[in-house]
């Protein structure tokens, strides 16, 4: 019998070894290690002790966000943050730095969000200042790169560009970080994709669509983000189709390469 349950002990041993790694894994590739791994409930489901995780990861880390704590890049060990949590989320004085130690921002936050204070490049020059949860700069990751460039109201996002990868995707406004009013969407490489109107983060209104060389996709209008009205263009420059209150036929090209995806017909947009 003993024998019988050292082997589940060893197989379970072996699974919680498994867990740790694929979490230690979705993790770095979120880059920053998550509190969330400090969870009571966490920590039951993959039946690890805390003590034991520390250990086992090397981490010594706050087990509650609440007051002073710190957070690391998990692969690293590299420290970008250091201040104050409030009920899980960042609130009071805090500081951010970039993986190579310079820092990042400084100043106070408020339900997670930056509120006052100052954003600094990895060469220290200021690019950001928010005061009251408002004002103009730059955001970057902590590897440096770059994510947004532009306007802050009451912590949140309300106009400027979006960068993935250092790539610009993104130029318009937000209201409650949702995509509102005129915007344009690019490429990776520079190229302009989309250029027109949004409500509440869906496309709504006269619209233009662009292949990835520049050369027009589609002029129309769209409905609860779906074209609606208009008319769609292969590279030649042809008419391929045309739709009139989301009902056509026609045929659409991919936006990448130009190849025939679909030839048919349409029903209220679909």
């Amino acid at each position: 019998m003993e024998k019988i349950e050292g082997k589940k002990s060893i197989i379970n041993s072996i699974e919680s070894s498994y867990i740790l790694e694929f979490v230690f894994s979705f993790l770095h590739e979120r880059y920053i290690l998550d509190m969330i791994i400090y969870n009571k409930k966490l920590q039951d489901l993959l039946k690890i002790d805390i003590e034991d995780f520390k250990k086992m990861s090397g981490k010594y880390k706050i087990g509650e966000k609440n007051g002073k704590g710190m957070e690391y890049i998990l692969d690293t060990n590299d420290l970008i943050f250091e201040g104050e949590y409030l009920n899980g989320k960042k609130n009071g004085k805090g500081k951010e730095y970039y993986n190579n130690g310079n820092l990042l921002f400084e100043g106070e936050y408020l339900n997670g969000k930056r509120w006052n204070g100052k954003g600094y490049r990895k060469n220290g020059k200021t690019e950001l200042e928010i005061k009251d949860g408002n004002g103009k700069g730059k955001e970057h990751k902590y590897n440096g790169i770059i994510e947004f460039e532009g306007e802050y109201l009451s912590g949140k996002r309300s106009k400027g560009k979006v960068y993935i990868h250092g790539n610009l995707k993104f130029d318009g406004a937000f209201v409650n970080n949702f995509r509102n009013g005129k915007a344009k969407e690019y490429y990776n490489n520079g190229q302009l994709f989309f250029e027109g109107e949004y409500i509440n983060g869906i496309k709504y209104g006269k619209a233009k669509e662009y292949y990835n060389d520049g050369k027009l996709l589609f002029e129309g209008e769209y409905l609860c983000g779906k074209r609606w009205n208009g008319k769609g263009y292969n590279k030649n420059g042809n008419i391929e189709f045309e739709i009139k209150d989301g009902n056509g036929k026609g045929k659409e090209y991919n936006s990448n390469n130009g190849k025939l995806i679909f030839e048919g017909e349409y029903l209220n947009g679909e």
